[in-house]
C-alpha cells in the first residue's frame, strides 16, 4: 500500500500557511513578469534586435527557463520570495529540478490553453489550499514561508 498521507500543513487546522496565498500569486506573478520583460529586452542588443521578430517565442523560452531556475534554487521564483511564499510537493519537501520542470511544463501549457488557464485560477480561488490545475497534478502546493528567526 502506497501512503497518501499529506506531509504539508492542514488548511484548516494552520490556515495562516494558505491567508492571501492566491492574492500573493498573482502579485508574484506580475514581478515575475516585469523581471522576465527586463531580461528579454538585456538580452535583445545580443541578438542584433532580431529578436524583435520573434519576441513571444523569445518571452516563453526566457519565463521557461527562468521559473524552472528560480524554483529549483528555492522553490520559490523572486515574485515570490518578494511576496514570501514557496512552493512544497505533498511530502512537505522544496522543490527539486525535475518537480519545478514538471510544474513550468503545467503552467506554461495552461497559459497556451485559455480554458485551462481559467480552470486554475478558478481552482486558486475556491479550494481550501488555493492549488492551480499544475498544483492538483503533481500533488504540490503554495504556501505562505514561516518567518525566519
Amino acid at each position: 500500500m502506497t501512503d497518501t498521507t499529506w506531509h504539508i500543513p492542514d488548511p484548516q487546522m494552520q490556515p495562516d500557511f494558505y491567508a492571501d496565498v492566491p492574492t500573493k500569486r498573482l502579485v508574484a506573478w506580475v514581478a515575475d513578469t516585469v523581471v522576465v520583460l527586463i531580461f528579454c529586452l538585456l538580452i535583445l542588443p545580443f541578438t542584433a534586435f532580431t529578436g524583435l521578430l520573434f519576441f513571444p517565442l523569445l518571452f516563453l523560452t526566457v519565463s521557461f527557463v527562468y521559473r524552472v531556475l528560480t524554483i529549483a534554487r528555492g522553490s520559490a521564483t523572486w515574485g515570490m520570495r518578494l511576496t514570501a511564499i514557496e512552493f512544497r510537493t505533498q511530502q512537505g519537501d522544496r522543490f527539486d529540478l525535475s518537480t519545478a520542470f514538471l510544474h513550468t511544463l503545467g503552467y506554461s501549457i495552461a497559459w497556451a490553453f485559455f480554458l485551462l488557464q481559467i480552470a486554475s485560477v478558478v481552482l486558486m480561488l475556491t479550494t481550501l489550499r488555493g492549488q492551480g490545475l499544475s498544483d492538483h497534478l503533481l500533488g504540490t502546493v503554495a504556501i505562505n514561508r514561516r518567518a525566519r528567526s
